[in-house]
């Protein structure tokens, strides 16, 4: 099993973020990680949390439609 620093992942997730593309984070401690940063740098974000883990998707304003 390969493991990987809870940093390296975090910056991965931000930078798919970042991108314009969804992040899931299945460990509960990398979500905390995530949802601190994403806060930090103030990311327009959605969170659909489940017990299995949580799918983090960017809200982007020129691609979203409302009417």
């Amino acid at each position: 099993m390969l493991i990987m620093p809870y940093y390296k992942m975090r910056d991965e997730k931000l930078a798919q973020l970042r991108n314009g593309h969804t992040a899931y984070a299945e460990s509960g401690e990398l979500i905390r990680i995530l949802k601190r940063e994403i806060e930090k740098e103030q990311l327009q974000v959605h969170y659909d949390e489940t017990q299995k883990g949580c799918w983090i998707s960017p809200l982007i304003p020129e691609k979203c439609n409302y009417t």
